[in-house]
């Protein structure tokens, strides 16, 4: 298994290096981050793609107390698949609500783009 050096996996992800670690030290990644002999964070694909998770949950404006929560669940291991689920539905109701809001606000732009573009259309 590769591992990559903080300032790559912060590349990688979008982050920044003081994120990383941050997101380490709040319980947001899965496990402690592996440390070379020198003592540098080395990050595994596994937890580069946890990282990517984290970010898309926070995008979508989870709060990082359910996001730490949905974490412990993981790392519990199996039998809380359907606390984990219910987690990730709710979410997802509270995501495709906040879309439908900006869709709704998107009509109303586009509506009126089309009225100026109607104004300032030049004449035949």
């Amino acid at each position: 298994m590769t591992s990559v050096s903080i300032t790559e996996a912060a590349e990688r992800t979008g982050l920044t290096a003081h994120t990383l670690r941050y997101y380490e030290r709040d319980g947001l990644l899965l496990h402690g981050v592996e440390r070379a002999p020198s003592g540098h964070r080395r990050y595994t694909d596994e937890d580069l793609r946890w990282i990517q998770m984290v970010v898309r949950l926070r995008a979508t404006g989870m709060p990082i107390r359910d996001v730490r929560r949905y974490a412990a669940l993981v790392r519990e291991g199996e039998g809380n698949e359907a606390e984990r689920l219910a987690l990730l539905l709710t979410h997802r109701e509270l995501v495709e609500q906040q879309l439908a809001e900006v869709t709704s606000h998107l009509r109303a732009i586009d509506y009126k783009i089309a009225l100026y573009e109607g104004i300032t259309a030049p004449a035949e």
